[in-house]
């Protein structure tokens, strides 16, 4: 069954939480989590550099260095030719102090490191421990490592990685990452998350309490977050085509209009029943000439509001695609979200020019907002257009992407998609729950940085959101199936390729769902 639970993400104290649990119910000891996890990162070892000529161990004072004394002692008693590197030794008294008694080898200086070409070097320093900057010696035997192309193996993270922000003090390139029961926000954003190579996710026996199990804030973007609220059943309802769903998308001018349309495009794409293009006359000369199916309406700044609240069953609008006009919009935004008597509630897909229109005027828009007690408006932003909205947060680089989109969805009252490699969906509450939640996307493919591609998966998320899955919901299920569009298009894509996959990423969705239902 699709279980939030199988791509829940902790942060460090989570973690900690979750090992002290573990350790206080008496499910492990302290020093059995860290027999389990040095054997589980010796299985890695084993399988995927069992061909080095020697394996060296580096070890912190932490637990994660008790790690590290565990896997030295399991790799011997295989026969493997291991030297263990001491930063310092463990406290004593500590589980990690009674794995070093257990290593009966000799403990060299860190300083002495000096691996051969295809050794294996496990990177057991710091881990998720690292605080501030590494000590120099440390540095210098990672570099070396590096130097030596002796392929790394971090335990838990690579030492000098964010755990929950993937931000780099100083790191070095891993071949592979071992981390044990869940992934942390460092695995997943940049550049953590290249840094650690493949990344092995150990189930060595830790558990959380059952009050913190039952609800996690942090997933990993993908169908176990959204599809028991996603079904492509909704596609075979006997049903009118209005009633599958109605986006509105307003046009740039003339001689803009070719982003709006893509993003009309991929919102019939998304499976609605009816989309229509809104603009002046001459944009919508132009969008009459390129599509058939997509319906089409003249709009005045006077008749906007009317024409949106004439739209029959339309749940979703997008704006901001090619529409320069910073005055007009700013007015249009606030008719999408003004309650209408008598009509449905619409969403609002505001992305490009219609994020750059609030920048000095950041308050009117967390206004608009906040016009809903649900979060319907819906922010798109790329690195640069976040910075526009929310200068303070993108300055502060000490709190990372994660929670920068999290403050931001809190402010606005909004569902925040915070675009890039590492795209970071947050909300500040989710349609069945009560508390901020928040999704990192890594489904995705360097193609979709091309022309228009932002522009599609606005159209997406209003697509979906029309079709009655709530913002939250729907934004996380396009961004992740935008980027399998993209994967799909292949090397090059346009934005037009990354639409023409959109159905096979539907059926690719559809196909999960009857494998589920297979094991049932």
């Amino acid at each position: 069954m699709f279980d939030p639970l199988n791509c829940r993400v902790l942060t460090c104290q989570q973690m900690a939480e979750a090992d002290r649990y573990t350790i206080r119910s008496g499910l492990f000891t302290g020093s059995e989590l860290m027999e389990r996890a040095g054997a589980a990162i010796m299985d890695v070892v084993l399988r995927d550099f069992g061909d080095a000529p020697r394996v060296h161990v580096l070890c912190g004072p932490g637990n994660n260095g008790g790690d590290g004394y565990v896997v030295a002692r399991l790799l011997v008693e295989r026969g493997v030719d291991v030297r263990l590197h001491a930063l310092a030794p463990p406290k004593p008294e500590t589980d990690a102090a009674q794995a070093a008694q257990r290593w009966r080898g000799d403990v060299l200086p860190l300083d002495a490191f000096a691996p051969d070409e295809n050794d294996c070097v496990i990177d057991a320093i710091f881990g998720a421990g690292a605080r501030g900057m590494l000590p120099e010696v440390v540095q210098d035997a990672l570099v070396t490592a590096s130097r030596h192309q002796a392929r790394m193996v971090a335990v838990d993270l690579p030492s000098g990685i964010d755990g929950d922000t993937g931000a780099a003090r100083f790191a070095v390139q891993c071949a592979a990452t071992v981390t044990f029961f869940a992934k942390k926000p460092g695995h997943l954003l940049h550049p953590g998350r290249e840094t650690c190579g493949t990344l092995h996710v150990a189930d060595i026996g830790v558990r959380q309490e059952p009050d913190a199990a039952d609800y996690h804030d942090v997933f990993e973007n993908g169908p176990d977050v959204w599809a028991p609220w996603f079904s492509p059943d909704d596609a075979e309802i006997d049903t009118h085509k209005y009633q599958r769903g109605h986006v509105a998308v307003f046009s740039g001018s003339r001689h803009s209009a070719g982003a709006s349309r893509l993003s009309a495009l991929a919102a019939q794409r998304a499976g609605v029943g009816a989309v229509t293009l809104l603009g002046s006359a001459n944009a919508i000369d132009i969008h009459a000439s390129h599509v058939t199916s997509i319906m089409t309406r003249v709009v005045t700044d006077e008749s906007a509001k009317a024409v949106l609240r004439g739209l029959p069953h339309c749940r979703a609008v997008v704006l901001g695609p090619g529409y320069r006009e910073t005055d007009k919009l700013r007015t249009h935004a606030r008719s999408v979200l003004e309650p209408a008597e008598g009509t449905h509630r619409k969403a609002l897909v505001l992305d490009a020019d219609g994020i750059t229109a609030f920048k000095d005027h950041q308050n009117d828009l967390f206004d608009i907002g906040r016009l809903s007690t649900r979060p319907r408006l819906i922010l798109t932003p790329h690195a640069g257009e976040f910075a526009r909205l929310f200068p303070d947060l993108a300055d502060d680089r000490a709190i990372g992407k994660l929670e920068q989109a999290r403050r931001a969805a809190e402010r606005a009252n909004a569902v925040v998609v915070f675009k890039g490699p590492d795209t970071v969906i947050a909300a500040p509450r989710r349609e069945d729950l009560e508390e901020p939640v928040a999704a990192i996307n890594v489904h995705a493919s360097p193609a979709l940085a091309t022309a228009g591609s932002g522009d599609v998966l606005a159209g997406l998320i209003a697509g979906f959101v029309a079709r009655g899955i709530c913002a939250f919901d729907a934004a996380c299920a396009a961004v992740w199936m935008h980027g399998e569009a993209g994967m799909r298009a292949g090397t090059s894509p346009t934005a037009e390729d990354i639409i023409a996959h959109i159905g096979d990423a539907l059926q690719h969705v559809a196909s999960l769902f009857e494998t589920q239902r297979g094991h049932i």
